[in-house]
């Protein structure tokens, strides 16, 4: 059974460590400030300039004039602050992001992303994507394994504009997650119900699968 974007979210989390500063993209990386794990303190980073970003807000918290990059309202956590985009960027920049989770239209065996547009649609723009990417060192895609269609996003080169070049190393689909080394997909976890072989039909890039893939548990 297909992860949700709640249960996507709860995975990426797993990969948080104590003392990082974290910039969630726009979309489902989102999700994952509803699920810090306990026990551990980080920063959220969002780039239109709040650093300390807290879960989604209750119906009595909503602050109209608080929100994230996907113009979402949020809260603030102890010790947070506000400053402009500029400053926000700056940070990015100069690589003082501990990790970034982003969605993604494809990602390949090479390690690069298309992220910001297909040709012939309307889109709003490259937002932070680009310097996310190219200031980060620790990224993490999370997407759907396929699309609507049920083509493969997971390929042996994208096919749409990229956003960055050899930057990824780990992946979290709704059906598995997996991490990128030597020009392949390594399969790591399979989501609750999915089989092996239902991952591989829906995997374009090379796959290395190992004789034991365990289930994700949450």
């Amino acid at each position: 059974m297909a992860l949700t974007r709640e249960q996507l979210a709860q995975r990426v989390a797993r990969e948080l460590q104590d003392g990082y500063y974290v910039n969630l993209g726009i979309g489902i990386p989102t999700l994952v400030a509803n699920y810090v794990p306990d026990g551990i303190e980080v920063m959220l980073q969002s780039e239109n300039g709040l650093l300390g970003m807290g879960p989604f807000p209750t119906e009595e918290e909503i602050d109209a004039d608080l929100i994230n990059a996907g113009k979402q309202t949020v809260t603030t956590i102890k010790g947070s602050s506000i400053f402009d985009s500029a400053e926000s960027f700056a940070m990015i920049r100069g690589g003082h992001v501990d990790l970034t989770v982003l969605g993604a239209f494809e990602v390949d065996v090479s390690g690069n992303i298309a992220s910001w547009m297909i040709p012939g649609k309307l889109i709003k723009g490259m937002g932070g994507a680009m310097d996310l990417v190219a200031g980060a060192d620790n990224i993490i895609v999370t997407m759907t394994h396929a699309s609507k269609h049920g083509e493969s996003k997971l390929l042996p080169q994208c096919t749409l504009p990229l956003t960055g070049a050899a930057c990824i190393k780990k992946v979290v689909t709704d059906l598995a997650y997996i991490e990128i080394a030597d020009n392949k997909f390594w399969l790591k976890e399979r989501a609750p119900g999915v089989s092996v072989d239902d991952i591989i039909k829906l995997t374009a890039g090379e796959l290395v699968v190992p004789e034991v893939v365990p289930e994700m548990t949450f």
